[in-house]
């Protein structure tokens, strides 16, 4: 069993989420990478970023409410949140070959692309893909649809909805921050 699986049946325990893990499990999210160039650009890269994203948001929740956080957020929503804020990247990239020069000679190697199937957006392709299985809280569902911030193209063209999430539910500020420290603290830039 890996550390997710573990993490996702001690805590997510909500009326569908059996199902949820049997779609996971027959999916690419355990292969999948992370990013096609960035961060975990690798086989089993999304799965990892969700545990690293997981274990940050944890921090940081403790950090901002001490030792009696769970009387403000329990922990399944963390696991919730942490674990399943980038489903949108299952059957995300695909594997394709291109030729590069090492050491004066041309060689084949495989990169990930990008290949979207489902054009929903990101955070919310997210809760979409969740909420087919099981419910959440208005918080959860804020949380994951933000956990982009500023990068979230909807921003990024002028709205100002995250701003009011982030005041509104502090949860998704967390989970965003906790994104950006597991992408930039604890993971490497491209392929190992």
């Amino acid at each position: 069993m890996t550390e997710f699986e573990q993490i996702y049946t001690t805590y997510i325990k909500r009326e569908g989420s059996d199902k949820l893990l049997a779609y996971l499990k027959n999916s690419d999210f355990f292969t999948a990478p992370a990013s096609a160039r960035y961060h975990l650009a690798e086989e089993g890269g999304l799965h990892q970023h969700s545990v690293n994203v997981y274990r940050r948001l944890v921090s940081l929740v403790k950090l901002e409410y001490g030792d009696n956080y769970q009387s403000i957020v329990s922990d399944e929503t963390l696991a919730i949140c942490g674990l399943l804020h980038d489903l949108c990247k299952i059957n995300y990239y695909v594997t394709e070959m291109r030729n590069v020069k090492e050491n004066g000679a041309w060689k084949s190697v495989p990169y990930f692309k990008v290949d979207e199937k489902f054009p929903y957006g990101h955070g919310e392709k997210s809760v979409f893909i969740v909420m087919n299985y099981i419910k959440l809280t208005a918080e959860e569902a804020m949380a994951i649809n933000w956990h982009m911030g500023g990068f979230d193209t909807r921003v990024m063209g002028g709205s100002y909805a995250v701003s009011d999430a982030f005041f509104k539910y502090k949860l998704s500020a967390l989970l965003h921050m906790a994104d950006l420290q597991a992408t930039y603290f604890d993971e490497q830039r491209g392929a190992k």
